[in-house]
C-alpha cells in the first residue's frame, strides 16, 4: 500500500454566503497523478470550492489538504504545491508573455535566471516559444489559456486546479487545452482537478465528482457511473445523478 497522500483531500467542507448555503458537507479526494473532473452546472458551487482551495475565501468548516498539507494549518507549504487556472483571465494584457511569467516567478520566489529557463521550457511545451516577447493582448483566447496553464506550472506544483478552463473557446481550442493538460498527467505525473459543466470533456477513465446545488451527488470513475446509472453517455449519467427535472445547462 502506497504512503503517498492524495493530491487533494476535501473533508466535510461547507460554506455560506450569509443565509445561503453554497457548499454542504462536501468530501472527496484526488489521487496523486490522476485527472479528476468536478462536474456541475453554473451555480453548483465549483467556483466557491476553488476559492476555498486557493484561500481566496477563508475555510471555516471542514478540512482541505494538498499533498497531505493542511491548508489552514500550513498554508504556505500547501499553496506551494498548487498551480491554479481561474475561470476569469488573470494575465496582464499590456505585459509581454515573458513578463507575465517573470512576475509570477517573483511571487513564488523563483530567481530570474531559473525563471527564464523554466519560461522557455514551458512556452515550448505549449507551442508558444515564438510568442514570448509579444504582448498578451495579441494572443487568441486559446493561446491565452495555454499561457495561463504554462504559467501555473512555473513554480513546479504537483497539483493543478482549473476552473472552467475552456469557457469561451471554440471546439478546436477546447480540444487543444484538454490534450495539453492530459499530457501533463501522463508525462509529468501532475495531478489535476478540472472543473467543468461540459460532459464531452470527460474520458471514461476519469474520476468524476458531481456537484449540484452545493452537495455531492455522485463520485467515481466515469465508466462506473455510466454502468451504475445505466446511461448511454455522460450527459445522461449526469442528469440521472442530479435528477431529470433539474437538467439545466449540462452539455
Amino acid at each position: 500500500m502506497s504512503d503517498t497522500p492524495p493530491a487533494l483531500e476535501i473533508s466535510g467542507v461547507s460554506h455560506r454566503y450569509g443565509a445561503r448555503l453554497a457548499l454542504d458537507d462536501v468530501s472527496f479526494s484526488v489521487a496523486s497523478g490522476a485527472f479528476c473532473v468536478l462536474l456541475g452546472l453554473n451555480g453548483a458551487g465549483k467556483s466557491t470550492l476553488f476559492s476555498l482551495i486557493t484561500r481566496l475565501f477563508a475555510l471555516r468548516r471542514g478540512v482541505i489538504k494538498v499533498l497531505g498539507r493542511d491548508l489552514n494549518l500550513n498554508p504556505g507549504a500547501a499553496l506551494a504545491e498548487l498551480g491554479v487556472v481561474f475561470q476569469s483571465r488573470t494575465l496582464d494584457l499590456d505585459l509581454s508573455v515573458a513578463q507575465n511569467f517573470f512576475y509570477h516567478a517573483a511571487l513564488h520566489g523563483v530567481g530570474r535566471k531559473e525563471a527564464a529557463r523554466r519560461t522557455a521550457e514551458l512556452l515550448a511545451a505549449v507551442n508558444l516559444a515564438d510568442r514570448a516577447k509579444d504582448k498578451v493582448r495579441a494572443l487568441s483566447g486559446g493561446q491565452m489559456r495555454r499561457v495561463e496553464i504554462a504559467r501555473a506550472l512555473l513554480h513546479q506544483p504537483r497539483l493543478l486546479v482549473l476552473d472552467e478552463p475552456t469557457v469561451g473557446l471554440d471546439i478546436g481550442a477546447r480540444a487543444d487545452i484538454l490534450k495539453l493538460v492530459r499530457g501533463l498527467v501522463a508525462r509529468e505525473g501532475v495531478s489535476v482537478l478540472w472543473a467543468t459543466h461540459l460532459t464531452d470533456e470527460i474520458d471514461e477513465s476519469d474520476k468524476v465528482v458531481v456537484l449540484h446545488k452545493g452537495a455531492l451527488r455522485a463520485e467515481g470513475k466515469a465508466s462506473d457511473l455510466l454502468e451504475k446509472t445505466g446511461a448511454a453517455d455522460m450527459r445522461a449519467a449526469f442528469v440521472a445523478s442530479i435528477g431529470a427535472d433539474e437538467e439545466g445547462g449540462a452539455l
